[in-house]
């Protein structure tokens, strides 16, 4: 277990310029234009943006899935609807008799077999490679999505089975694609790496949301399983293609980009596979700092990703057609700011010599704390609906910038175990999925104003609590559990 001791935080002090210092000068610094590591960072956000894509776009289509859903788009809100001329709506596909409990476990039944693939995921990528785990992992999500709306037409039985299917597929995506960035990202250029591979998650969030409410209105249902599925076979060809486990393996990569990144990392991998730390690993507890704060990050993700359609609905009085851009809003946001917090981070590391455990921490608090207090914000604006989709797109926007903090922290501590790592955190973080919304929905049963303040403001408490948590037990370098085969061989 690792101690907070002044004589650690002098160390760390010391040696990480250093450190910085051999790796920038000694190494000759491949260019990032064309190079192979930023093309692997592209494609892996396009098999996010994928991921994503197929995770969300069910929320949208079960409206047009409905019998009756005509009714529910007209109820009641607290606040005024807001009137707009509506073409023609196409209706061609099967729609189906299900009540909310059913509904909620169709919705629900992806977390339940995305929970289950997590650790597994991470534990096969570092054994037996992440390129194939990862591409067949989103492969069978494709290809169960592309079976939706049979499944469908069979029952709700075989649509919760296969969004459980797809959930087991999509859940070795993290751990997987965390397992290959510990042999792909030069330590400098963790943060913008990461953050262009992962903002795949939000673009996939911000594209799918509206344009599977467009496909509804104008095709049917069905086609937004079909159209998504496609764009995803395309991306496992290109996977497949493009796409080596390691530079080492990888057929197009130049002799100097793979000198830089084999040399920018050899005093951070371990050299064997076979040997797995778990006791050291469960027992770290830098480890579970990015636990609860990926947990607490995502207790608000998830609510609002299940249930912000349903407060621009329910609350402030946009229907189905109007709110599918405005709930994507804040997920832009969410992508801009990643993206740019990203290529700061790495300028404070790399140029200003700050230390990573305090660019980590402090993308951590704004990434956490600041959308706290907007999302509280937000429940005080009553009708003023423009107030409170800034409040709602600001709040988003800024958990952005955690995409720089806890998020990557996995690859500073142990980028050896960096997939196993991931695995284990984000099997914590999926069950606010399964349960935030829940507890959420039986709290505004009324749908009230006051009732969504008591939920913003447990999710602030939540958000809030996971960035203390980080700023005390966090660490931004490799442990000694990470490396220790090293220092026996």
């Amino acid at each position: 277990m690792m101690e907070h001791s002044a004589s650690d935080t002098e160390t760390e002090d010391h040696v990480q310029p250093l450190l910085r210092r051999r790796d920038t000068g000694d190494i000759q610094k491949a260019p990032a234009c064309c190079s192979s590591r930023y093309g692997l960072a592209f494609l892996s956000c396009y098999g996010f943006f994928v991921a994503y894509a197929l995770r969300v776009n069910l929320s949208v289509a079960m409206v047009d899935m409905l019998k009756n859903h005509t009714s529910a788009n007209s109820s009641s809100s607290v606040c005024p609807h807001h009137s707009s001329p509506v073409p023609k709506h196409n209706h061609t596909a099967s729609v189906y008799d299900w009540d909310s409990e059913t509904q909620g476990w169709i919705l629900g039944s992806f977390f339940y077999g995305y929970i289950l693939t997590q650790i597994p995921g991470g534990y096969l990528a570092r054994k037996y490679g992440a390129k194939w785990l990862l591409g067949i992992g989103i492969l069978c999500t494709v290809i169960f999505t592309l079976l939706t709306p049979v499944a469908a037409d069979l029952g709700a039985g075989y649509l919760i089975a296969v969004r459980v299917l797809e959930g087991i597929g999509e859940g070795v995506s993290y751990p997987a694609m965390h397992a290959m960035w510990a042999s792909w990202a030069p330590p400098l250029e963790r943060s913008r790496l990461l953050t262009i591979s992962y903002t795949g998650a939000q673009l996939g969030t911000v594209v799918a949301l509206p344009l599977s409410g467009q496909i509804c209105f104008y095709l049917d249902w069905t086609y937004v399983f079909y159209i998504f599925g496609v764009v995803g076979l395309l991306w496992f060809v290109l996977w497949v293609c493009l796409v080596s486990n390691t530079p080492s393996s990888h057929k197009r990569i130049t002799e100097a980009e793979k000198t830089y990144i084999l040399a920018s990392l050899k005093n951070e991998l371990s050299p064997t596979t076979d040997y797995i730390p778990w006791t050291s690993i469960l027992k770290s507890l830098p480890l579970w700092a990015i636990v609860v704060a990926h947990f607490s990050y995502n207790w608000t993700f998830y609510t609002l990703l299940t249930l912000l359609p349903t407060y621009m609905n329910d609350i402030l009085g946009f229907s189905i057609q109007q709110n599918g851009m405005l709930s994507a809003l804040p997920y832009l946001g969410c992508w801009l700011l990643a993206l740019l917090g990203g290529q700061l981070a790495d300028f404070l590391r790399e140029k200003c010599f700050m230390r990573t455990v305090i660019v980590r921490k402090a993308f951590t608090i704004v990434g956490m704390v600041g959308p706290a207090v907007f999302l509280v914000a937000a429940g005080y604006t009553g009708c003023n609906y423009i107030l409170a989709i800034t409040l709602l797109t600001i709040s988003s926007a800024l958990g952005g910038i955690s995409a720089s903090g806890f998020n990557i922290n996995h690859l500073d501590i142990a980028p050896s175990y960096a997939g196993i790592l991931l695995g284990i955190t984000n099997t914590f973080a999926t069950i606010p999925g399964m349960v935030g919304p829940v507890i959420a929905r039986s709290l505004t049963k009324s749908n009230t104003i006051p009732e969504w303040q008591i939920v913003f403001y447990i999710s602030a408490a939540i958000n809030i609590f996971g960035a203390v948590f980080f700023t005390i037990f966090g660490k931004g370098t490799v442990q000694p559990w990470a490396v220790q085969r090293i220092n026996i061989q």
